[in-house]
């Protein structure tokens, strides 16, 4: 994940994603969490992970783009997907994602994580993040930055609450620096640990 943009630097443009960018916006979220702990931890293996990747995004965070809250950054560089209050991933087609796709070894573990997920969910109305990501090699330029700023500005104009789940510990001082504050831990199992976070509205 990119560092906060400074002040000498301006902010890299973000532009909400339209239907013919959807595979684009796949395209680098997939790059961006190809050395992801959580998300290799579910899918390790490499040619199972690019197969299983577009239905994925699609289950978790695709409403985004039929809600206009799908964003991108610079050309494709970076992408995020924000649920806004009322929205919600495809639960049904996620699990059925998940019983054909992971590893029987550890089903039950993922589920598991999936259910510690649900219960950290505020529950009152609330934006919720499944994905964003930068692409590796343009990682550090002030994308990642920069699409949390613009989705976290609506969040602050409605007073609502932001809320997401850290999957790498590397990622946690960019959500802190935005305001984002753990309340918690996820883990199951062999799974790696997972952070739910929340940030009041400014």
């Amino acid at each position: 994940m990119p560092s906060a943009t400074t002040s000498a630097t301006p902010p890299p443009a973000i532009q909400t994603a339209t239907p013919a960018d959807v595979d684009r916006v796949i395209a680098v979220l997939g790059l961006a969490f190809c050395m992801d702990p959580g998300t290799r931890w579910a899918f390790p293996d490499p040619l199972q992970y690019w197969s299983v990747w577009p239905d994925f995004v699609r289950a978790f965070g695709g409403h985004a783009f039929s809600q206009g809250t799908a964003y991108y950054a610079g050309e494709f560089a970076a992408a995020a997907l924000w649920l806004p209050p009322g929205a919600h991933p495809d639960e049904e087609a996620l699990g059925t994602l998940m019983q054909r796709s992971i590893p029987a070894t550890h089903q039950d573990d993922v589920f598991a994580v999936l259910e510690q997920m649900g219960d950290y969910h505020p529950t009152e109305p609330h934006w919720y993040l499944p994905l964003i990501g930068v692409d590796p090699v343009l990682q550090g330029k002030g994308y990642g930055s920069a699409l949390l700023q613009h989705a976290l500005a609506q969040a602050d104009r409605d007073h609502t609450l932001a809320y997401l789940e850290s999957s790498s510990p590397r990622n946690n001082p960019l959500y802190e620096r935005h305001g984002f504050e753990a309340v918690g831990s996820i883990q199951a199992g062999t799974s790696p640990t997972f952070w739910p976070m929340v940030r009041k509205p400014r």
